[in-house]
């Protein structure tokens, strides 16, 4: 926002130097972009009038004036089209320097001679462009300094300021932020009601009361729209950033620069019926003040008569019913609207205009009374006409709720480290218009209506410090007594996790965790996603119930981009929604394609099988511990039914792995085989202590045994029975070998055990060693019908 430092002094003079002005409203949060004088350097330019003008003997574009520059006249050559006797114009003297040191010399044109210039806004550097003379008001004072006359030696002060802030989107804002921080008083513009010298109203009608809370407007008839805005109402708008239009329009700005309060002039002849405020219909086109036309969506708020639409509520007037030159009765609006049925909406449209910026961020809801009045007042003022009297169509529950908040003093001394006493408390807090009502604990404070971003304790105790100044805060060391975290010696970290896992060749990867839903049915038929609300694409529209559809997602682009061999893993959240809760778990997957090893000359090429990567699950899983660790044959609708398993730990089911379903792989479209695992962090995570176990000073016997046992019997199970029987004696068992093919009957298989014995106590006899031999033999055949092999 720019504006001008002449102005603000109106509102409030604090007696600073602009350097330190400008850095004080930064820290506050009115952060200053830009320090720009409000016109060009240029000197001895002085206001005049053209006594008389005669037509140039040898040019038809030239005229030959007489002007009256005070202290003296001058004959001035003039080639501008609005030149014309009686004109009150400004006009640079011999000697004259003009922005881009351009000096004004005695010169002829075509044999006349010219003693001066008369100026443009744009020869002054009041404008970029200009169609003639800077036309002055007759009443301006001959021979004085064009600089004095319009109080040019002034400051354009451009504000940057945050979404949350759009209090300051006015003089009057800035006045306020001004007044706190200097403890200044403010000098508010003196706003009174009009006289109502007409009985007439235009009906208003609002439906969408919760968008628009609050419509006011007024009838005022027999404005003279051919009125010229007043120089200083002209200036004040050029320095702020915007261009005279004519009266009407330029009240209008004025005035939400002046309050902050947006508003629209209606030509009141054309409107028919009564003021509708309601959304649009489906398809409603309106026709806007700059000739775009726009079909309005079905969530738009749109101010209409009963046969069109007039406005695009909050963000711009309509082009049927805009004042122009020839209007003389005008209904004026001022609305209060809900920021939220604002926001965005220009931007939907391809715009972004004064008023959509102020009414998205919010506007002060008792403001459009007051700036009714004043605008009311202007109008007359310059163009005349007669005032009916205010329509104020209020839905009081839909108006912003003021809601006290408990502050509280120990809090602010707390979470500042500042000792700030209540005194100083209660003066920032009213000078910044809040109510106080004082208890036990602190203060009930109610933020002023202007003020959206003030809801919680937090936020007052920001605006404590922001006017107590950031600079202000006493440099010291913090005390901190850091408490140790406790090492968890049973915990493994996830980083080492990932460590071992790019230790074996592995990329980490890192998916989105909304996925494509064919992608997602294909991997877990069995559950139905969360689906988005407002998805970025249809292909990443459902959150994933594994991080399988991410990674083999990933897996097919190098796929497709010739990378035969493929390691991923990923770490992240899984999303499963059981009745109204969304339950997420942390899990590790990975996925692994291609050959054991890269291509090279040292060793033979072999595809990878289900044992690589059970051997990598293992790989990590081992750091908390195998023993308690089972893999055993399960059926999981994505994995192929004979390469599949599932994971336990400690009897608890922990993960999944396996190769692909080939129906899988084809949905998928992946052609080599791919294998994949998954499986639950915090198991993984959840080690044991290590324990020492005294070492037998006895020597340890081993003992091969080759048993045939049916196909389809899990060596697992085998080992789990021979624990079963063992004694303190036995050890460690090894499977060194598992055989079919010749010499094995069909459906058997040869699995070949080494079992460790050794004794505490004493050296193992023959007869230990064969007893715990025959135990072992026995519980293999009477429960799985195993012999030995010959």
């Amino acid at each position: 926002m720019k504006i001008s430092q002449n102005w603000l002094h109106e509102w409030v003079n604090p007696q600073t130097d602009l350097e330190e002005f400008c850095a004080t409203i930064t820290m506050a949060g009115l952060e200053v972009d830009s320090i720009e004088p409000a016109a060009g350097e240029f000197t001895n330019i002085v206001v005049a009038r053209v006594t008389s003008v005669e037509k140039h003997p040898d040019a038809d574009k030239l005229n030959i004036c007489k002007v009256d520059a005070g202290s003296e006249e001058l004959q001035i050559v003039c080639g501008a089209s609005n030149v014309r006797e009686g004109l009150v114009v400004a006009c640079a003297t011999i000697g004259a320097v003009l922005p881009g040191d351009f000096k004004i010399k005695k010169s002829k044109l075509r044999g006349v001679e010219s003693f001066g210039m008369l100026c443009s806004e744009k020869e002054m550097g009041l404008a970029d462009q200009a169609d003639g003379l800077m036309e002055l008001p007759d009443d301006a004072p001959i021979g004085t300094d064009i600089r004095e006359y319009l109080q040019l030696n002034d400051t354009v002060i451009e504000v940057d300021l945050t979404p949350n802030r759009a209090d300051c989107l006015s003089v009057a804002g800035v006045a306020r932020e001004v007044a706190t921080l200097y403890k200044s008083e403010i000098n508010e513009v003196d706003v009174s009601k009009v006289a109502v010298d007409i009985d007439d109203t235009f009906a208003v009608n609002v439906s969408a009361t919760q968008a628009c809370p609050r419509y006011t407007g007024r009838v005022v008839r027999d404005v003279n729209t051919q009125a010229i805005t007043p120089l200083w109402m002209v200036e004040k708008l050029r320095r702020a950033g915007i261009r005279s239009l004519g009266p009407c329009v330029d009240v209008t700005n004025f005035v939400m620069l002046e309050l902050g309060q947006p508003m629209h002039a209606f030509d009141l002849d054309v409107l028919k019926g009564s003021i509708q405020v309601r959304m649009a219909n489906i398809g409603e086109k309106v026709t806007l003040l700059d000739g775009k036309e726009i079909e309005a969506t079905e969530n738009t708020l749109l101010i209409t008569d009963e046969n069109q639409a007039l406005a695009l509520a909050g963000i711009m007037g309509g082009e049927k019913s805009g004042v122009t030159d020839s209007t003389r009765n005008v209904f004026l609006e001022s609305a209060h609207f809900n920021p939220l049925a604002i926001a965005g909406k220009a931007r939907e449209y391809g715009m972004h205009t004064d008023s959509s910026h102020r009414f998205e961020r919010g506007v002060d809801p008792e403001l459009p009374i007051i700036a009714l009045e004043r605008a009311t007042q202007l109008l007359i003022d310059i163009c005349g006409g007669q005032a009916g009297p205010v329509v104020d169509q209020s839905c009081e529950a839909d108006l912003p709720a003021r809601e006290a908040i408990q502050l509280r003093l120990d809090r602010i001394n707390r979470m500042l480290g500042i000792e700030f006493d209540a005194a100083e408390v209660e003066s920032i807090l009213n000078r910044l218009g809040m109510q106080l009502e004082k208890n036990a604990d602190g203060w009930m404070v109610t933020a002023p209506s202007f003020r959206f971003d003030i809801a919680i304790e937090a936020d007052l105790i920001e605006e404590i410090i922001r006017i107590h100044g950031y600079n202000n805060i006493p440099r010291k060391l913090p005390t901190y007594q850091p408490a140790m975290k406790p090492l968890v010696e049973a915990e493994i970290k996830l980083q080492r996790v990932k460590d071992v896992l790019v230790e074996r060749g592995y990329y980490e990867a890192i998916s989105y965790s909304f996925v494509d839903p064919k992608w997602q049915a294909a991997i877990d038929p069995d559950l139905a996603p969360v689906k988005l609300a407002n998805p970025i694409s249809s292909d990443l529209s459902v959150m994933r119930t594994s991080i399988w559809p991410g990674l083999l997602k990933a897996v097919s682009h190098n796929l497709n981009r010739q990378q035969p061999r493929v390691r991923l893993f990923e770490t992240g959240l899984t999303f499963v929604k059981q009745g109204d809760d969304l339950i997420q778990n942390a899990k590790i997957s990975g996925a692994i394609t291609g050959t054991i090893v890269s291509e090279q000359w040292s060793a033979e090429e072999r595809k990878i099988d289900f044992f690589d990567a059970k051997s990598d699950v293992e790989a990590i899983l081992s750091m908390g511990g195998l023993n308690e660790v089972l893999f055993e044959k399960a059926q999981h609708s994505a994995l192929h039914p004979g390469q599949s398993a599932q994971i336990f730990k400690k009897n608890k089911a922990i993960g999944w792995i396996g190769a692909l379903h080939p129906n899988t792989q084809k949905t998928l479209d992946i052609d080599p085989i791919v294998y994949v695992f998954e499986v639950d962090q915090e198991s993984l995570l959840e080690g044991s202590v290590p324990a020492f176990e005294p070492l037998s000073k006895f020597p340890e016997v081993r003992r091969d045994l080759a048993v045939l046992v049916k196909q389809e019997i899990a060596v697992e199970d085998l080992v789990k029975s021979i624990k079963s029987v063992t004694s303190e004696i036995f050890q460690e068992i090894l499977l060194f070998d598992v055989y079919t093919g010749t010499n094995i009957e069909d459906g058997l298989k040869s699995v070949a055990l080494g079992l460790i014995l050794q004794g505490f106590s004493s050296t193992l006899t023959e007869e230990d060693v064969e007893k715990e031999i025959n135990q072992i033999i026995t519980v293999l055949n009477d429960k799985y019908g195993a012999t030995l092999r010959e």
